[in-house]
């Protein structure tokens, strides 16, 4: 699928030489916001668990002239390494001050199939790692007079979706999260925001769940015509992590094409 939408961009010059740190870089949304930051000249470092997808990533960022993303596999479900590891980037590449809690999976499933151990699962993918992803960098943005953190939510937890509901619940434990950061973190000039992204047609929402049905859904339900793409999504995300949005903070920034 080619949705490389990146021509007639705005340009963010804050963002040259920032250290930018992405969870989940090597696919979909993820894999645009790293291409994004890099196109402005950002330092970036990515997290993925599929290497082979993320090498290609970092092979088309330097094709396209701009110095390669750092990629290091990582299952954030591994906390303690993910926090280390961030210690790490922060003491190698300097420190880091956009963060980008993207990573997480909104497989489907019923409330009748969900098990114990499901749950906790889910709530790890997609909940957990936001947390202390952001407890990694905070050290890291105070020393250097503020920064960033930008986590991913979604419009299904608004919509009260039924055929995900551990997805949904962390989703919006995310929404609160965010909130209760911003105002911990905001002495400090650490800005914590999330996205709210609607349908995006990523490879893998087009080839696991996108149909007939699916195309009507979004034709009734967008109020604006065409299709998300991981570029409208990742052109928040530089906006968020730019000084453009100093003053923003607490917020959750819907990009869904009018869809809630």
């Amino acid at each position: 699928m080619n949705y490389d939408l990146m021509q007639g961009r705005a340009s963010y010059p804050s963002l040259k030489g920032r250290h930018v740190f992405v969870t989940g870089g090597g696919s979909g949304i993820g894999r645009s916001i790293v291409e994004h930051f890099a196109d402005q000249g950002a330092r970036v470092s990515f997290v993925d668990i599929n290497a082979e997808a993320s090498a290609a990533v970092v092979a088309g960022c330097v094709a396209r002239g701009n110095e390669a993303p750092e990629f290091t596999p990582l299952d954030l479900r591994d906390v303690e390494t993910l926090e280390a590891h961030v210690a790490d980037l922060g003491m190698r590449r300097g420190p880091i001050t956009v963060l980008v809690n993207n990573a997480g999976s909104d497989d489907r499933h019923t409330l009748g199939s969900v098990t114990r151990d499901y749950f906790d699962d889910r709530i790890a993918v997609n909940l957990r790692h936001q947390l202390f992803a952001a407890k990694a960098v905070a050290p890291q943005m105070k020393a250097t007079g503020g920064g960033s953190i930008i986590n991913f939510t979604s419009i299904t937890w608004v919509e009260g979706d039924g055929d995900c509901v551990a997805y949904v619940t962390s989703k919006a434990a995310v929404h609160g999260m965010t909130r209760a950061l911003a105002r911990e973190l905001g002495p400090h000039s650490i800005r914590v925001n999330s996205i709210a992204p609607g349908w995006v047609m990523t490879e893998r929402q087009v080839s696991l769940w996108l149909n007939a049905a699916g195309e009507r859904q979004i034709s009734e339900r967008q109020t604006l015509p065409g299709r998300l793409y991981p570029p409208d999504i990742a052109r928040m995300a530089l906006w968020l992590g730019a000084d453009d949005s100093r003053m923003c903070s607490k917020q959750n920034f819907v990009v869904d094409a009018g869809w809630i």
